[in-house]
């Protein structure tokens, strides 16, 4: 923990001004994750409140977001029917295990695992999930109930095009909501960062849905009352859910760190991992004992409190004090069209997709393209486990380090009896042996050499088993009678070694 800053009359204004967004969010958010809507109010309460001391960032708002949502509904895919009261425990369990895995992780000061996520990995995962993401709510959108499970799915993609294929099924009244909501929201943001069009979409479908009787797919009865603490959860369950726990942990951090990197950066300020991840943990610890699901960082409610003006921390503990005041009034939220929660969710992750991106890495890295596409390819065909699309990026990208670790071009020329090789690469032990290939094959070609020198000033790394393995093959060459020059040793190579290779 920082020094107490006090807080002030514009971290109230911007905490208010989050939460009239992030309530209709979180009930999109909890529905996503399986969870009744009111959930996902006790997941955006008490977790800020509680996390506020603990943040690195003073504009990081903590809450429901989709990533987390959809790796959360994931990881408890078949345990539980969703929105039972089965699985509602089992998603507070889950949160509890991931805020552990962050806190430890944050105490023992290992929160820069977060940069261990390449970014062709997370382009490839994000861009995938939000695919999904989009998918699952394509049918909320067009007033379609689809015919398999409407949470996630292996067959959520073949719902999403059912449904798109056969507009005879569509509602178009749901339809409406669905580009009315749309176009305010994103109509707004190109007014102004500030334009409260999440909010204004909200009552605008509360109004005609009352108005017209709507008789399309609705939030439903929220029971209301108050914010509860429970610490009866099905812990007999907690080591199953550990690994996903664990992958969830780690993943989902990587937004809320993206984030705080980002406005520490625009604002020349210092951001600490390990905070962040512990404060991360604490905000996950309170949301699964007070109903809530897994949660993160929100780069869309973080920027609403950047421009806001929020001077401190405060403005997301002010956040959470106002859902907290807002949920015993969330009854008349009841008759809301799911059409516009879907629209929410849709607009909300679309900046994800980054197909873009992913042809890019084909032009200019084709072993990255092969980590980015694979993660992609990987996430949608594990889904609804989508977390272990994550792991297989990493052995893919572990895949391609190794590959180019392996990868020594070696150039040659000849003058007279002497050769000459220049190798490009990281020399270690496993990468000489292409060099020794490379001049066994010139030396039996060229049977008049006498003499080889060996430039190593293009080598990039060279390490003690990297060095240790050269100088056999030197040795072998000098026992032959080759006489051997090398040149251009990178510095403090040879020292480190402590082996002659000059």
């Amino acid at each position: 923990m920082t020094r107490f800053v006090a807080p002030t009359t514009a971290d109230i204004i911007a905490g208010v001004s989050v939460a009239l967004v992030v309530i209709p969010q979180a009930l999109a958010y909890a529905d996503l994750a399986g969870v009744p809507p009111r959930h996902g109010l006790f997941a955006a309460a008490l977790p800020s409140v509680l996390a506020a001391p603990f943040t690195s960032s003073k504009y990081l708002q903590t809450g429901p977001v989709a990533l987390t949502a959809l790796l959360s509904v994931g990881a408890l895919q078949g345990l539980a029917e969703p929105f039972s009261a089965e699985y509602i425990g089992l998603a507070g369990l889950l949160a509890v295990l991931v805020g552990l895995t962050r806190a430890v992780l944050g105490l023992i000061r290992l929160g820069g695992v977060a940069y261990l996520l390449s970014d062709p990995v997370l382009m490839g995962f994000t861009t995938a999930a939000a695919s999904l993401i989009i998918a699952s709510q394509t049918p909320k959108v067009l007033g379609v109930v689809p015919g398999g499970n409407s949470v996630l799915g292996n067959g959520v993609l073949g719902n999403a095009l059912e449904a798109i294929i056969d507009p005879s099924s569509w509602r178009w009244s749901s339809v409406a909501f669905a580009i009315g909501t749309a176009a305010i929201v994103v109509g707004g943001r190109r007014i102004h960062a500030l334009f409260p069009g999440i909010l204004f979409a909200v009552l605008g479908g509360l109004a005609i849905s009352h108005l017209t009787g709507y008789a399309g797919a609705v939030v439903g009865s929220l029971p209301g009352g108050f914010l509860t603490v429970n610490l009866d959860l099905p812990w007999a369950s907690a080591s199953g859910l550990i690994p996903a726990a664990v992958l969830i942990g780690l993943i989902g951090f990587a937004e809320p760190a993206s984030i705080a990197r980002h406005y520490a950066a625009l604002e020349r300020t210092r951001w600490d991992a390990n905070r962040e991840m512990f404060g991360q943990g604490i905000a996950n610890l309170v949301s699964g004992i007070a109903g809530g699901f897994p949660i993160g960082g929100s780069f869309s409610r973080t920027s609403i409190n950047h421009a806001s003006g929020a001077k401190s921390a405060w403005a997301g503990a002010f956040t959470g004090i106002a859902v907290i005041a807002a949920i015993p009034l969330s009854p008349a939220l009841a008759r809301l069209p799911t059409a516009i929660l879907g629209a929410l969710i849709i607009t909300g992750v679309f900046k994800l997709v980054d197909f873009a991106g992913l042809a890019k890495l084909v032009r200019v890295s084709p072993a990255q393209a092969v980590v980015g596409i694979g993660t992609f390819a990987s996430t949608i065909v594990l889904a609804p486990r989508v977390e272990r699309g994550v792991v297989v990026g990493i052995a893919l990208a572990l895949g391609a380090h190794l590959y180019r670790e392996l990868t020594v071009t070696v150039t040659h020329k000849i003058q007279d009896s002497r050769l000459i090789i220049r190798p490009q690469g990281v020399l270690w032990f496993a990468a000489v042996p292409r060099i020794e290939q490379a001049m066994q094959d010139l030396l039996a070609e060229h049977t008049d050499i006498r003499s080889v020198i060996i430039d190593l000033g293009a080598v990039g790394r060279l390490d003690y088993s990297g060095a240790a393995t050269l100088e056999r093959v030197l040795a072998e060459l000098r026992s032959a009678g080759v006489e051997v020059d090398v040149r251009n040793v990178p510095p403090g190579a040879a020292r480190a070694a402590n082996i002659h290779i000059g």
